[in-house]
């Protein structure tokens, strides 16, 4: 064990106020997904630099809201150097990541001498040249700034760990809950451990584990089993004297990199032994109750058969069509379903991004009733159009806000224009002109529709919409449609994952002497 030098050598007095840079970029990326992410499709979402970052973040439930606020309150002034942010899709172009790290190194020019940074990357970004993008530019970062300026990041815990994260930063901090409504106390959690590193208070070390499996996302919801009792062992871990941080990066599977898969890092106070043996026992709970993990499949026809006896409302989470994982948001397949079934519902609620059928809607008019064919335009593995008379119960700008903490605190949305047509059957089909994830019953309510009118909804999203429509639904079924984020990840190509690994090859083994990132 390592031994910890006194407490007075930790004691420095305070000349002058500390200055912490405040960086995010922040993408993850779907290997499995056909859209390529460029510099535009960051400006179209979040790409700021300097002090136009503050306005839109520090009074956020971001982790940037954390950071903003807990720099304050230690007395620290807060840097901010630069913001992108984009929903999730493909693998971000090498010139975008260049043109990122270049917007990155001329603020670092321009804010001088900073005393740390605080960092929210994303986890598992991909760039064509660069697999391990957030790796890569925390190791570019940590190389500018050089070894003596504390880095402390925070991570979606939807990461894939790897060694140059590890290494790079001091500390790092993942969210703790699935769907994420926890990221501005995280931010905050973060901010506090530079405060006390910067004041000598602690000296963080971080290490890491990684057994050979990856938790399936339709097991990953960490407020049910079995990730609950994952979650409650980290609490305990984190209770331990000398233990600063614990984080379970649960993996995000649709990223095919060699760091796929479940991983912790635990950080502690000048103790690389105890990190160490505190995150391989948490690789050893895990691993010793892997077969929990295995997903409950539901097909679509299964799931709609047992609507009927289920107490209402009920949520259908469209696992396969994941807006949130990067999918167009026109799958149909449980649409389809229910108007083919036709029973065990009177009035249910879907949406499809497809931006043809909202022009054709404004064209007709609201209350015209016409034939239309909905959806199902990426991608014949989404699912056919639904086809059909609809009526036109509305037009809409689709912009609206959601004041209150959800999945991705995300605050400001903006669909495009948006219409609500209407089925004889008595289903609801909202179309927008952007993919929307499904994070807010504002989405609802900004286009006049009550959520408690509705006996069932279809969201596309594994986990994260129950955050929402939790308020209203009473029964929660993830169904197991096709696409690029489907559960049944054994059916997806993967070119460079660990092999073995469990669940894919059953008969992986956990060994003691496996490496492990140092």
């Amino acid at each position: 064990m390592m031994t910890k030098k006194s407490s007075d050598s930790r004691e420095t007095p305070r000349c002058r106020t500390l200055r912490v840079g405040i960086v995010m970029i922040y993408h993850e990326s779907n290997s499995f997904a056909d859209d390529p992410i460029t510099i535009a499709s960051f400006q179209k979402d979040t790409l700021l630099t300097g002090s136009a970052i503050r306005d839109p973040f520090a009074d956020s439930h971001h982790e940037l809201g954390g950071f903003f606020v807990g720099l304050a309150q230690a007395g620290i002034e807060a840097v901010p150097l630069l913001a992108a942010r984009i929903i999730p899709g493909g693998v971000v172009t090498t010139p975008t990541y260049d043109h990122l790290l270049h917007l990155l190194e001329e603020e670092l020019e321009r804010a001088g001498a900073l005393d740390g940074i605080l960092a929210a990357p994303h986890g598992a970004s991909m760039c064509e040249s660069e697999p391990d993008m957030d790796g890569s530019w925390l190791a570019w970062l940590r190389g500018r700034i050089g070894g003596n300026v504390p880095l402390i990041c925070t991570l979606d815990p939807h990461a894939n760990l790897s060694a140059r994260m590890v290494d790079a930063a001091d500390a790092i901090v993942a969210y703790r809950t699935y769907p994420h409504m926890d990221q501005y106390d995280r931010g905050l959690e973060a901010a506090s451990l530079l405060a006390r590193t910067l004041g000598r208070v602690i000296r963080p070390v971080q290490r890491a584990c990684r057994p050979p499996m990856v938790i399936n996302i339709e097991r990953q919801i960490t407020s049910e089993q079995p990730c609950r009792a994952l979650c409650e062992k980290a609490d305990e871990v984190r209770s331990r004297p000398g233990v600063l941080a614990v984080s379970i990066v649960l993996g995000f599977a649709y990223a095919d990199v060699p760091e796929m898969g479940t991983s912790f890092v635990v950080t502690t106070d000048d103790d690389s032994d105890l990190a160490q043996s505190c995150a391989d026992e948490l690789g050893g709970y895990l691993w010793e109750h892997r077969k929990l993990y295995v997903p409950r499949m539901i097909s679509v026809k299964d799931a709609i058969k047992t609507i009927p006896d289920e107490a209402g409302p009920v949520l259908l989470l469209d696992v396969g069509d994941n807006i949130g994982c990067a999918t167009p948001g026109d799958g149909t397949w449980i649409a389809h379903e229910l108007v083919r079934q036709g029973e065990g519902w009177k009035r249910g609620f879907v949406c499809f991004c497809d931006p043809d059928s909202v022009e054709q809607a404004r064209r007709a008019g609201k209350g015209a009733t016409v034939p239309m064919r909905l959806g199902g335009r990426h991608d014949p593995l989404y699912g056919p159009p639904l086809e059909g008379e609809f009526r036109v119960g509305g037009l809409y700008e689709g912009r609206f806000q959601e004041p209150e903490a959800r999945h991705s605190a995300l605050t400001g949305y903006d669909m495009g224009p948006t219409a609500v047509v209407e089925s004889v059957s008595g289903l609801t089909v909202m179309l927008t002109s952007v993919p929307t994830m499904p994070f807010s019953l504002r989405q609802l309510t900004s286009c006049g529709l009550d959520p408690n009118s509705y006996d069932v909804f279809v969201a596309k999203g594994a986990q994260a919409p129950i955050a929402a429509y939790g308020e209203v639904c009473r029964t929660i079924i993830r169904v197991n449609t096709p696409g690029a984020s489907t559960a049944d990840i054994g059916t997806l190509t993967y070119h460079h994952r660990r092999r073995p690994m469990f669940p894919f090859e059953p008969d992986a083994v956990f060994r003691p002497a496996e490496p492990r990132i140092p």
